[in-house]
């Protein structure tokens, strides 16, 4: 599902990615660890087209990313990526709705062709309960979940998950822990995850430890 090859990304003198390699299975989950400043953040920004390297390939789904417009980037990010980030990034001034299905707001659906969706998807991730509540008026375990339905509005083919239980406590770090497997479970998500959290990483198929730029032996 995802096929990485030769990726190097610098910031003026600094190397931060050298030469970088990786496969990941469909439906495999993966977790990538190691020290802050190792490039983890960077390879997953590559991985899911929001950065460029500046030298190797990208595929995703069997479609390689290079040479694609802007746009076509865009388009391609919309519909075959998900994303979750260690803060929510929901919008502040929309539902938990709406929040949910911008994601096929920005592909061209219409609100009412969407909300069945966004509706089912927070209704499976426990917040039926929830759809027209503000983000000011959820927990932080709540709009975490959010932005995992959001994640998931577009039937992506990969959710990429970046520190995704950074800002959680332990409680909730857990339950969104268990999410990620149970999504795997139900919908064969392929699911790479950048965490400093020992015990998410250890339930993942596999660990891939990096340092200085590269994949190193655990």
């Amino acid at each position: 599902m995802i096929q990485a090859r030769g990726i190097v990304k610098r910031y003026g003198d600094l190397e931060v990615l050298s030469g970088v390699d990786l496969d990941v299975a469909q439906g495999e989950v993966i977790s990538i660890v190691g020290p802050s400043g190792a490039g983890k953040t960077t390879l997953l920004q590559i991985l899911g087209t929001l950065d460029l390297p500046d030298a190797g390939a990208v595929r995703i789904g069997g479609q390689s990313t290079e040479g694609l417009s802007r746009r076509a980037l865009s388009a391609f990010r919309n519909t075959h990526i998900g994303f979750v980030f260690q803060f929510h990034r929901l919008l502040p001034e929309f539902s938990a709705l709406e929040n949910v299905m911008m994601p096929a707001w920005i592909a061209g659906q219409s609100p009412a062709d969407a909300s069945p969706r966004a509706e089912e998807l927070l209704d499976e991730l426990g917040l039926g309960h929830r759809l027209h509540h503000n983000p000011s008026e959820l927990s932080g375990g709540e709009q975490q979940r959010v932005a995992v339905a959001r994640a998931l509005m577009n039937k992506p083919d990969v959710i990429l998950a970046d520190e995704p239980s950074g800002n959680l406590d332990s409680e909730n770090a857990a339950m969104l822990h268990d999410l990620f497997f149970q999504l795997r479970s139900r919908h064969n998500q392929t699911i790479v995850l950048v965490t400093h959290n020992e015990q998410l990483a250890a339930r993942a198929d596999r660990t891939l430890r990096m340092a200085d730029g590269q994949f190193v032996a655990s």
